[in-house]
């Protein structure tokens, strides 16, 4: 998929702030600090659309990217940072839930996970959670860089085995640094956004040149 234009539209925090122009939305779901603002940057071929912290648990919204006027990035707040009160989290598991089991939009969930460890028990309580609720699952491990290629399908065994991996979820390996694994992730995310059937072909898109626009947004 070609980036011309991608903006930020709103922090949303309850269904009524949530955009009513039915574009399908695709879920990022992970840890704090796992990647997932460099990760939409890299995807736009942007540096700061979504502008990354050094202060983990810093996103607190559903913080919705309108990608091509085609489809929105929905980027949840990061789970299992300590700092953030339990009622904080609280919230945060309510909104986040809401979410994912009413809203008809939702077409992936993209959950990220650090290729350099282990699945820890909350990304195994994450993935458990959205099988168990039947919700499309695309596993994209993040910061594939630090790496080393002969290690890269030694670390991916690990956490496929780790989360028992559903045959049907798409697995991505990706680097936002270097954008590794960036057309396999469009290629998996135009086949659920734009298909009736998600393991077909997806709708032909428009094909023009890579662009640029100026909003951005912290997140």
């Amino acid at each position: 998929m070609k980036v011309t234009k991608s903006e930020f539209i709103i922090s949303a925090v309850s269904p009524s702030q949530y955009p009513e122009d039915a574009l399908p939305e695709i879920a990022l779901a992970g840890r704090s600090n796992v990647g997932k603002s460099s990760l939409i940057n890299r995807m736009i071929n942007r540096k700061n659309l979504a502008r990354t912290s050094s202060t983990p648990g810093k996103t607190q919204q559903l913080n919705y990217y309108r990608i091509n006027d085609q489809l929105y990035f929905v980027d949840f707040p990061g789970y299992g940072y300590a700092k953030v009160s339990k009622t904080q989290r609280a919230l945060f598991g309510k909104m986040m839930e809401q979410y994912l089991l009413e809203r008809k939009e939702l077409k992936l969930v993209m959950q990220m996970i650090d290729m350099r460890h282990a699945p820890t028990k909350d990304d195994i309580m994450m993935y458990d959670w959205l099988k168990h609720h039947g919700l499309p699952v695309c596993i994209v491990t993040t910061k594939m860089d630090k790496i080393p290629k002969t290690k890269r399908v030694k670390h991916a065994k690990i956490i496929k085995e780790a989360l028992q991996i559903h045959p049907d979820d798409s697995f991505v390996s990706f680097s936002s640094e270097e954008g590794l694994g960036r057309d396999e992730l469009w290629s998996v995310i135009s086949r659920y956004a734009f298909s009736k059937d998600p393991f077909g072909e997806e709708e032909e898109l428009d094909e023009v040149e890579e662009g640029q626009e100026t909003s951005t947004h912290e997140a």
